[in-house]
């Protein structure tokens, strides 16, 4: 596998860069504006690969199992900062979803030397997190290939969790093992090899689909509002009775009141205005909904 490393797309060099060093400012910035627009492209033909990852994750967390992304380098960084994410933005428990990158936290910020390269790491990683059959583990390689990637993946078959791979080469090692395998290929990068560029926007990108339409599938979502934001700051606060007077219909001040009145629980003000309950026949048609806004309603 380290002799193939030179022939992947993602280690390729960029024709169009090949004088990067001699370009003006606007020249590159105008070059790298152009290469990244072909990012988007390079999903589309792995919309139905997607879809089916988003179809095993779903299940998963509705049998109260966890999406795992599991990860080496850059890769590693956006499956940690993708799951971070969904705390504020869903009000998930942060055990929910987990970004684990290969050498631990610190690698976020310092590279861990050898850690990617260990086939076993992952599968420790793994187990330390207890892992089941009721969950999903998805596998980030740029290059397809990373040792880490590929024994965490084959310990999560042997547990019989979900797998699914994201790689950014065609033909990826870590496609063979994960039973739903999306290939974004965005090409070669404007500075060879760099993955932290056109390939981490597509897994970024993917990463976004992945995360957000899951959380729509479990009631996450009302309309297309984020109604399990947690707020845990002014900010948040803002947006949490701005939500609640735009999927009501209310005023501003009688949604500030409905918000106040749920003990600032977004879901909660929602019913309460749009079912005219109070806040704890909402909460128990919630509960019985299991969470979701349309059914309580």
């Amino acid at each position: 596998m380290k002799s193939d490393i030179n022939q992947l797309t993602t280690e390729s060099r960029n024709p169009a860069s090949a004088h990067l060093d001699e370009m003006s400012t606007a020249a590159i910035v105008t070059l790298m504006n152009q290469e990244d627009a072909k990012v988007s492209q390079s999903i589309q033909s792995q919309i139905p690969a997607i879809t089916n990852a988003i179809d095993l994750i779903v299940p998963a967390l509705k049998a109260g199992g966890r999406l795992i992304y599991m990860g080496a380098g850059t890769s590693g960084r956006l499956g940690v900062l993708d799951a971070a994410e969904c705390v504020p933005t869903f009000g998930t428990d942060p055990a929910m979803v987990r970004g684990i990158i290969a050498g631990g936290d610190q690698a976020m910020t310092v590279a861990v030397e050898g850690a990617e390269d260990s086939l076993t790491l992952g599968e420790q990683d793994l187990t330390a997190l207890h892992l089941t059959k009721n969950d999903a583990v998805v596998g980030l390689a740029a290059s397809g290939r990373t040792p880490y990637v590929i024994g965490a993946l084959k310990y999560a078959n042997q547990v019989g969790a979900a797998t699914i791979s994201l790689a950014c080469n065609q033909h990826a090692a870590i496609s063979d093992i994960a039973k739903v395998a999306i290939e974004v290929t965005p090409g070669p990068e404007v500075l060879s090899g760099s993955t932290r560029l056109k390939a981490g926007t597509a897994e970024k990108m993917v990463l976004n689909m992945l995360s957000t339409i899951s959380m729509v599938k479990i009631g996450k979502v009302y309309h297309n509002l984020m109604v399990d934001v947690k707020p845990t700051n002014e900010k948040l606060v803002i947006r949490a009775k701005h939500i609640v007077e735009l999927a009501t219909g209310v005023d501003a001040d009688t949604a500030a009141q409905l918000f106040e009145a749920a003990h600032q629980d977004v879901k909660t003000a929602i019913v309460m205005a749009l079912a005219d309950v109070d806040a704890a026949t909402a909460q128990t048609r919630l509960v019985k909904a299991s969470g979701v806004v349309r059914d309580a309603l």
